[in-house]
């Protein structure tokens, strides 16, 4: 199991509230940079697994990462206490240390947004290390990258 190196918390705005405790595994892919891309989350809560991802014909492998911390986000019905394990650097050390968000500014106004009703615990994860979580992520990225059919607009707008 890979070691985490980073950790942060954004506060839960909702108090006095038995939060349910959810880990979630993110990645995101991309086949060429930029072209067909994917992102995937596993969330675990409660010993039930449940697996999502997406697949965009045009983007990069940054907005692959970000969306794939948003689309589990995205998934919970309230707010939760959440440890987010992601082997992206990008993701979790702008959501921890501050990293200037010069670009993807659509993606880190929505994830901003959905971690605001969470309890989010950003932790960094080393790839491709064995751990089973970022390993089954990766492969659903990646999956989803050369199955991609959805639009990024933001994206392909500014590409044009």
């Amino acid at each position: 199991m890979a070691t985490n190196k980073t950790k942060s918390t954004v506060a839960n705005p909702v108090a006095n509230v038995t939060a349910t405790n959810v880990d979630i595994y993110t990645d995101g892919s991309c086949i060429d940079n930029p072209g067909p891309g994917g992102c995937s989350a596993i969330l675990i809560c409660k010993g039930v697994e449940k697996e999502i991802t997406g697949g965009y014909r045009k983007t990069t492998n940054n907005r692959m990462e970000i969306m794939a911390a948003i689309i589990a986000l995205q998934a919970l019905k309230r707010p939760c206490n959440v440890n987010l394990h992601s082997d992206s650097q990008y993701l979790v050390n702008t959501m921890t240390k501050g990293w200037r968000r010069n670009i993807n500014n659509d993606l880190w106004d929505k994830l901003d947004s959905l971690c605001s009703s969470h309890k989010v615990n950003f932790i960094w994860v080393k790839g491709h290390t064995g751990n089973r979580y970022n390993e089954r992520c990766d492969q659903l990225a990646l999956s989803a990258a050369r199955n991609a059919t959805m639009v990024d607009n933001a994206y392909e707008s500014v590409q044009k």
